[in-house]
């Protein structure tokens, strides 16, 4: 099973102070930040996913330019030898344009798209169906369900037919959109019948696991022993064999980097556990905290004073120099400050006394120590995110392996 990390532009400085707080002054953003890849010795992922709505949406003109103009190997940074077995997949980022009509690209498009950036793998333009229901398979289904389908599928034709054609450098890939088990099997014989060997199931993400298992038996039942699928934006490791029973060969998502941040509970990874990001935010980061302090509730120095003592202690505790009651109550008292209340006390002690960032052994928390562990700022909390895809993708190996050997101990 192939893990591919979808580009959200989520690079970090090499150049940021964590103590003051500053950047290289000659810090060029796309010359000097870093992607995941270069901060390990050994990459978190075995590809990267690049979106063409992500390119359209977030890229700036000049990077858009300079993806075209070098390739995606090049922008990426993955042109040396030492990088040379990550993949690249393209695809067109259906959930970005799911409210239109049709897709903002035609298949022309996308096709040139990714032969000027030198994909290794391109999906075929799709629209996403945000709607699953078993009981679809035995009454009326809405019209524009089947409307997005059936343009997903003319999509699909025409470009199948083009990348021929042109005997283009990528593989290409169809998409399966569905709004039953039934649908997604009819999706998937169609695209086989176009010729495609490889099959990305599309929609997802919305649809809890037991869904997902029964869309996928369903297409097992079409699926050619020659036919590979790949998984959309979903991880769901807890059923990796299962997948991989129903042809499943690799998936794209950003669920274990996102969650660094995003996450109310789940911010740092390990293998056993999760833990709750110590929360320290920035006096002009905090919106609540911020609006206090304009409308003369709270003074800006004892604001600041607060902030400061709650990193300094921190650091301290970790160099062995302070006390853990001392650290859990001047965080305390800044989180009442912030937020108005103090929820985290348990949580906060719990990751302060197993100290998971001593034991890691990535290149983040060995370089980080406890700053990988707060939330604060993008610099940290990308890290920290960099941190849980090696946990994650760490896993993705272990259960590979152990699939080889189960496989390999059958009669």
């Amino acid at each position: 099973m192939q893990y591919y990390f979808p580009d959200s532009q989520d690079l970090v400085d090499p150049s940021f102070d964590f103590v003051e707080e500053t950047r290289g002054i000659t810090r060029l953003r796309q010359r000097d930040d870093c992607y995941p890849h270069e901060m390990f010795l050994n990459p978190p992922y075995d590809g990267m996913l690049i979106s063409r709505a992500i390119v359209e949406e977030r890229y700036t003109l000049a990077q858009k330019h300079r993806l075209l103009r070098l390739g995606a190997r090049e922008f990426l940074r993955i042109a040396d030898k030492r990088l040379s077995h990550l993949k690249i997949m393209g695809d067109c980022g259906a959930f970005s344009y799911k409210d239109a009509d049709i897709p903002p690209f035609t298949v022309d498009d996308v096709v040139d798209f990714y032969e000027r950036c030198g994909f290794d793998l391109g999906i075929s333009v799709d629209h996403v169906i945000l709607a699953f229901d078993v009981a679809l398979d035995l009454k009326r289904v809405p019209s524009q369900m089947v409307d997005r389908q059936n343009l997903t599928l003319e999509y699909a034709r025409d470009f199948i037919r083009k990348t021929t054609k042109r005997r283009t450098c990528f593989q290409s890939v169809g998409v399966a959109q569905g709004w039953s088990p039934r649908s997604y099997a009819h999706a998937v014989n169609e695209l086989q019948k176009m010729g495609y060997s490889y099959i990305a199931i599309g929609g997802l993400v919305p649809m809890k696991t037991p869904d997902i298992l029964m869309a996928l038996a369903a297409v097992k039942t079409v699926l050619k022993t020659s036919t590979k699928l790949h998984l959309l934006g979903v991880t769901r490791c807890e059923n990796f064999a299962a997948f991989k029973e129903y042809g499943v060969i690799s998936f794209d998502s950003t669920s274990a980097f996102l969650q660094a941040f995003k996450s109310d509970r789940d911010n740092y990874h390990t293998d056993k556990d999760h833990y709750l990001a110590l929360r320290v935010p920035q006096i002009e980061g905090n919106a609540k905290l911020k609006g206090a302090i304009l409308s003369g509730q709270i003074h800006q120095e004892t604001a600041r004073k607060l902030e400061r003592e709650c990193l300094r202690l921190l650091v301290a505790f970790d160099q062995g120099k302070e006390d853990l009651s001392i650290v859990l109550d001047r965080l305390m008292a800044y989180e009442e400050l912030y937020a108005g209340k103090m929820t985290h006390r348990d949580s906060y002690q719990a990751v302060l006394e197993d100290k998971p960032w001593r034991k890691c052994k990535c290149e983040i928390c060995k370089t980080l120590g406890i700053h990988v562990i707060l939330f604060r700022g993008s610099e940290r909390n990308r890290r920290r995110g960099f941190h849980n895809l090696h946990v994650f993708y760490r896993k993705v190996r272990r259960l590979n392996a152990k699939n080889r050997k189960l496989l390999a101990s059958l009669p």
